[in-house]
């Protein structure tokens, strides 16, 4: 029976009142896989974005690679970095299409929660190791069900699997996300490329920039309005036809001259050991303990969950010889004391 005094039950009737008629309602979400007790405050797609907010998966993403491994300069985006600025995009189209905000952040907030350490590189070697294949979308869903059990909505989870390409989302709001997601990249790592002197503005697609334009704001400005003018009062969202075209072209340059076989990626040798050896090691050191049908699982979430950094420290740990090392005494320090006065 519904609480009709409740500050959820208002938030729920300002949704039914107020967004559009293909939004997707909280009150009528298709649930939770466990029942639990409601919450009077929030309605059950902003308690999902707060579990993803508060969970220990999302706190890692600001040490997990985006584009530039492990980057000395601050103003580089991190798969954290990069997660925001998708929130962000994705919450300003929903609002100006009256879609539900709510389950569009939580999506945002969680799609890439099962990213591995090193970005798409750390993913190709779990996907080349692992029986079955990895893929990181699959992960987040694993990451919010079972390794950190948060027991969030249908729609939610939905949102998180189908963020990446070949998907098919169930709600306009993972739509929303799953666009944001690839105008997020592109023009931010247009942005790290320039500043990392890989590409410089010239090199970009000439009939994109015309299209687009050169400057970052006004490309990323005009993506976004694409969205809302081709998706307003309609069922689905999209891009324009013309849009999309210029907007995948984009993406494919940025595969050619940047996300393979750049400066950006002559790291990813070393990255590819790094995770290899992890995998091999862990494998080995369960076999005495653990039924052989469980190990992998077990090895291959243990490495998802790295941060690069944490990586890099057990590759150290087990793979890099250490000098004899003692306990340095102070004796000195009390001989000095005695003689000088």
């Amino acid at each position: 029976m519904l609480q009709t005094d409740t500050i959820k039950y208002k938030l729920e009737q300002r949704e039914i009142n107020n967004l559009s008629e293909y939004a997707t309602k909280s009150r009528f979400s298709a649930g939770r896989k466990n029942a639990e007790d409601e919450c009077t405050l929030r309605t059950d797609f902003q308690r999902d974005r707060d579990r993803i907010l508060h969970s220990k998966a999302f706190r890692r993403l600001k040490h997990k690679t985006q584009v530039f491994l492990s980057p000395f300069d601050d103003h580089f985006r991190t798969r954290l970095t990069h997660t925001l600025e998708v929130s962000q995009i994705a919450r300003t189209i929903a609002r100006a299409l009256d879609l539900n905000e709510d389950l569009t952040e939580a999506i945002s907030l969680g799609h890439d929660l099962g990213h591995t350490p090193f970005g798409h590189c750390g993913e190709g070697v779990l996907n080349e190791l692992v029986k079955g294949g990895f893929h990181h979308n699959i992960q987040s869903v694993r990451v919010v069900e079972v390794l950190e059990k948060l027991n969030l909505c249908k729609e939610t989870i939905d949102g998180i699997l189908t963020h990446t390409w070949g998907y098919k989302p169930l709600t306009p709001e993972a739509q929303v996300v799953q666009l944001a997601d690839k105008v997020a990249y592109i023009n931010h790592d247009i942005e790290d490329s320039i500043r990392a002197g890989i590409i410089v503005e010239s090199d970009l697609p000439k009939d994109c920039i015309e299209y687009f334009s050169s400057v970052q704001s006004k490309r990323l400005n005009k993506m976004i309005n694409e969205i809302v003018i081709n998706s307003t009062g309609k069922p689905e969202v999209s891009m324009s036809e013309e849009g999309w075209h210029y907007t995948t072209k984009l993406r494919k340059w940025m595969f050619e001259n940047v996300y393979t076989d750049s400066p950006a990626k002559l790291e990813e040798k070393k990255a590819r050991n790094v995770i290899k050896g992890l995998f091999y090691l862990y494998t080995e050191m369960l076999k005495p303990i653990c039924e052989e049908s469980r190990i992998e699982r077990i090895v291959t979430d243990y490495i998802s969950g790295m941060t690069d950094r944490y990586a890099v420290m057990k590759f150290e740990e087990n793979f890099i010889p250490k000098g004899l090392q003692t306990t340095a005494k102070d004796d000195y320090l009390y001989k000095l004391a005695k003689i000088i006065d």
